[in-house]
């Protein structure tokens, strides 16, 4: 996929709000936006203003909006199931800002069924994306039994364990310190760029540090 395409776009929950400052001002909703594969978008939110929204928008989690989004110029309201579940094996990744990790499971199994269903990385590839984000010693810890910050690591690799033209990162870093932070970007950069996959990052306030091409206010 080369292009994702907002026409209009509004959540239906701000519908009659269209005057009010909060929809007015905002660069994303009720724009005509363009998003190609190998952007670095940074999108900065308030708290309540729809970040999360956009992004099971654009995922196709939910429907609830007025406007178009478009893939490549089809309008995603018209997929099918099977075209969700092929998008979503090679075409899109997400890390939602809620992490959904398995919280009974280990670090290593959350990241291994993803791995499992892709069959993208090697043992070693993730191996080595646990040591460089710091976690190498939580590999076996189960989920539920780690900080935020390091789910927030679990869920980084998990979401790079799969091919994709376009990376959907929903607060990412939102718990992690300065070092961190660099570290996860550093890797996310390496393997979007690989790719040729574009980036689209949501953030309220800490926000992952990478070199944005576009920065919109929602």
């Amino acid at each position: 996929m080369e292009k994702i395409t907002l026409h209009q776009l509004l959540p239906a929950v701000f519908a009659g709000m269209e005057d009010e400052s909060s929809v007015a001002q905002s660069q994303v909703w009720l724009r005509n936006i363009e998003f190609a594969r190998g952007c670095r978008t940074l999108i900065s939110a308030d708290s309540g203003t729809g970040k999360s929204s956009l992004v099971s928008f654009i995922y196709g989690r939910r429907n609830d909006y007025m406007g178009h989004i478009q893939f490549d110029g089809n309008d995603i309201k018209q997929l099918g199931v099977n075209n969700w579940c092929s998008l979503r094996a090679i075409t899109l990744s997400l890390l939602p800002q809620e992490l959904s990790l398995f919280p009974e499971l280990t670090a290593l199994e959350n990241v291994e069924i993803k791995n499992r269903l892709t069959h993208h990385r090697s043992t070693k590839w993730i191996a080595d994306a646990f040591e460089s984000l710091g976690i190498a010693d939580r590999a076996n810890v189960a989920a539920g039994r780690m900080s935020v910050g390091q789910q927030q690591r679990v869920a980084i690799i998990r979401a790079l364990c799969q091919p994709f033209d376009f990376l959907l990162l929903d607060e990412p870093v939102s718990h992690l310190d300065n070092t961190n932070n660099t570290i996860a970007a550093a890797l996310i950069e390496r393997e979007a760029t690989a790719c040729g996959a574009g980036v689209i990052v949501t953030s309220v306030g800490n926000h992952l540090k990478m070199d944005y091409k576009q920065t919109l206010r929602l």
